[in-house]
């Protein structure tokens, strides 16, 4: 069941996420998809460290993978350290 919902949240993003951060130079990177339904991302190109970040997160990829894949609890931020 986990490998079916991670393809299908990489289906979303290749589809509907990605597109719309490429048009402002960023992109996004799947990290990881854990049984309690939490989707470990990091935005990369312009996107990383843009101080819209958090909300992209949120207002973009979280509302757009939990509409797609009702599994997604929330989306969690890896950051370079």
């Amino acid at each position: 069941m986990l490998e079916e919902t991670k393809t299908r949240i990489r289906q979303v993003i290749e589809e509907k996420v990605r597109p719309g951060l490429k048009m402002d130079g960023g992109d996004i990177e799947l990290i990881e998809v854990r049984d309690d339904g939490v989707v470990r991302v990091r935005l990369t190109g312009a996107c990383r460290g843009c101080p819209f970040a958090a909300m992209t997160l949120v207002m973009g990829v979280e509302q757009t993978l939990k509409a797609a894949v009702p599994e997604v609890v929330r989306i969690e931020p890896v950051t370079d350290q």
